[in-house]
């Protein structure tokens, strides 16, 4: 009987991948021989293939990840401030997001330059808070049906346009409060308990209306004749 050779990773479900690629981290954390190909094949798919369900394994994985560093920061206490622990790792993670949206060539040659990248998201979502770049918004009162956004009649133009890219109503909805409003997802889910339950379900349902409006980005320059975008 010959011996059977594994799968390359390519051709490996997310179950197994996540299996192996578990496995081969615990080798690494001992700073044992090991082979990162698993995990890479998991970041590939998430961030070159933009798979949701790869995306969802690296947050749950990689999640108690960046609260150990949080933890170990310089500037933990003053951090622990403004923010709770939760909303910095979703931040974090979110960030990553935003590099992967932005360069959608993104790849790691290996596990400790994957690592060593979330760090450095982690340390620049800290300092950014730290140096006030995130102004917060107060949280309405109760009895305001939705909270104030300024008035502007580019940036009421400007939802317009963002609104009819999103089909689903849930994500108009979010775009809204996130973008419109400029609400934190903290404060989204204070405002909107009912409707989103906590930090991590508002980066999902995020991460979904980012990648419209990216597939979208050629319309959306015609229509605000912004070379920028």
């Amino acid at each position: 009987m010959g011996i059977e050779m594994d799968k390359p990773p390519r051709d490996m479900s997310l179950v197994e991948l996540q299996s192996r690629c578990w496995s081969e981290i615990e080798k690494f954390n001992r700073k044992e021989a090991n082979d990162e190909q698993y995990c890479l094949e998991i970041f590939h798919r998430a961030l070159v293939l933009r798979e949701e369900q790869a995306w969802d394994i690296l947050t749950r994985r990689f999640s108690g990840t960046i609260l150990g560093w949080l933890r170990r920061h310089p500037y933990r206490e003053t951090a622990y401030r403004l923010h709770n622990e939760e909303d910095y790792v979703a931040l974090t993670i979110e960030r990553l997001w935003m590099v992967t949206v932005r360069n959608q060539s993104l790849e790691f040659q290996s596990l400790a330059g994957a690592l060593k990248f979330m760090r450095a998201s982690l340390n620049c979502v800290v300092i950014d808070t730290l140096r006030g770049q995130v102004k917060e918004m107060p949280i309405p009162e109760a009895g305001f049906d939705e909270p104030t956004a300024p008035d502007s009649d580019d940036g009421d133009e400007f939802w317009e346009i963002i609104k009819s890219m999103l089909p689903n109503e849930r994500e108009q909805r979010l775009a809204y409060l996130l973008f419109h409003c400029n609400l934190k997802p903290r404060q989204v889910v204070q405002f909107r308990p009912q409707e989103f339950s906590d930090v991590q379900e508002i980066f999902r349902v995020k991460r979904n209306i980012l990648d419209r409006l990216q597939r979208n980005k050629d319309r959306l320059r015609w229509l605000l004749d912004d070379e920028d975008l």
